[in-house]
């Protein structure tokens, strides 16, 4: 009788695990990455800036140092007021892009609306890190049109 449970339990262990497996394996780096933008894009939102670059890639933290990014980021994202609206526009997979550290990327751009900045254009370009986690390699934001 145990013996038999035990292997019942086995059993649905193992098709459990078989099944999380198949669910990641469908799952687009397109929508992983999106996912990861937009949980890094609510720490900006929220004015959270070190947590930003906490959570930002290895490659990014190479390029420019807390201090500076969260300096940065309260010149030109706290002018622009509260985040009004946000909407996926792009999101193109790229692999070892050129001027650009091997790896996988998602570059994401986005409709965005501020306060005091109706129409603009985030583009966000997603790492698949050494983690093996989507982070933010780069952020930009622009007027749209420009």
């Amino acid at each position: 009788m145990k013996v038999t449970r035990l292997f019942l339990f086995i059993a649905v262990l193992v098709m459990f695990l078989l099944h999380a497996v198949v669910v990641r394996a469908q799952q687009k780096p397109e929508d992983l990455a999106q996912k990861s933008a937009e949980a890094w894009l609510a720490l900006t939102d929220s004015g959270k800036y070190p947590e930003s670059w906490d959570e930002a890639s290895s490659f990014f933290k190479s390029k420019i140092t807390k201090d500076t990014w969260v300096s940065k980021l309260q010149q030109t994202r706290s002018p622009l007021g509260a985040l009004k609206s946000r909407k996926l526009a792009t999101a193109k997979y790229i692999k070892n892009p050129p001027n650009a550290p091997e790896g996988e990327f998602v570059i994401l751009t986005f409709d965005t609306s501020f306060d005091q900045l109706p129409s603009s254009t985030e583009t966000v370009s997603m790492i698949l890190d050494k983690d093996g986690k989507w982070r933010t390699a780069g952020y930009f934001i622009k007027p749209a049109g420009m």
